[in-house]
């Protein structure tokens, strides 16, 4: 499988008494399939995996892979902080046959180089399935440096990475010294750098509201190679990218989905939602890059 274009970490709508609302998520899955995001990821950090039951996660992609029904490429996450629950999550990505799988670090855990590898390599096992890693040491404490990625050179299904360690050298040394896999950029502010450095995908959790916006980058930089053109759409992203990078991350997504007429119903604890004045905040800003970005693709 090769990684490239829009791929979003879909939101998990909850109804009224908490509980998942399954008819909201396909809502949510049919808008991104519209909207022609490149791809979907179900049981990342956005999609609140930390606060689910397995049980909620093995219904989710497998809903997830009915609705998408082959109209789009479904990434399953197999975050855990136990190797054997991480491995249960692959294989059951296999049994409905997920197209891919995101494979991170164990959180808390602190595990070694050697570690990390021999955790995705007991994933790799058990799903059987491209995989994109998911390096994201401002969350998992830990980051994959050279070690990792050595002990992991006879993995034949890694394919890609979600890079989110923020660290502009960690890109260079990727894209320089580990061509073989695809980057994906994972760290917003930095998605104009990473396509410069040939990034051929964008994970990005702001693709759930404004999943257009999020692609024209992407063409502009990937397939038109206009990158003043890039510089332009980026600028205007940026506010969005530094709001969220200010807090509330996942309530701040999903209130951008509301502002599209999607269902979210807030977040689980101990996350609480935005408050009223920092929803004013961010639908002015979603507001604004919404028209300027317009006017630079010559959208409606």
């Amino acid at each position: 499988m090769k990684f490239e274009g829009i791929y979003t970490p879909a939101i998990t709508p909850l109804a009224a008494d908490g509980s998942i609302d399954k008819a909201a998520f396909a809502n949510v899955l049919e808008y991104l399939v519209e909207s022609r995001v490149h791809g979907v990821i179900i049981g990342g950090s956005t999609g609140e995996y930390y606060a689910h039951t397995a049980q909620e996660r093995f219904e989710l992609a497998a809903q997830a892979k009915d609705v998408l029904n082959g109209r789009l490429p479904l990434i399953v996450g197999t975050g855990a902080i136990r190797t054997e629950d991480s491995v249960a999550y692959a294989a059951a990505a296999r049994e409905i046959k997920a197209d891919a799988l995101l494979v991170g670090t164990p959180p808390y855990a602190l595990p070694t180089q050697e570690e990390i590898a021999l955790h995705v390599k007991a994933v790799d096992r058990a799903g059987g399935l491209p995989i994109m890693l998911y390096n994201y040491p401002g969350r998992m404490s830990v980051s994959m440096g050279e070690a990792f990625f050595d002990a992991v050179a006879d993995v034949k299904n890694i394919a890609a990475i979600k890079e989110s360690s923020g660290d502009m050298a960690q890109l260079h040394r990727l894209a320089i010294q580990r061509p073989n896999i695809a980057l994906s950029c994972g760290w917003d502010d930095q998605a104009l750098e990473f396509f410069a450095w040939g990034a051929t995908s964008w994970t990005c959790a702001g693709s759930n509201f404004i999943p257009r916006e999020h692609v024209a980058l992407y063409e502009a930089c990937v397939i038109e190679q206009d990158f003043a053109k890039g510089r332009r759409i980026m600028a205007e992203l940026m506010p969005l990218m530094d709001y969220l990078e200010g807090g509330k991350f996942v309530q701040s997504i999903k209130y951008g989905c509301e502002l599209q007429g999607l269902r979210s119903g807030g977040v689980r604890a101990p996350l609480q939602g935005l408050n009223d004045r920092e929803k004013a905040v961010l639908k002015d800003v979603i507001t604004t890059l919404k028209r300027n970005i317009a006017q630079i693709t010559g959208g409606a």
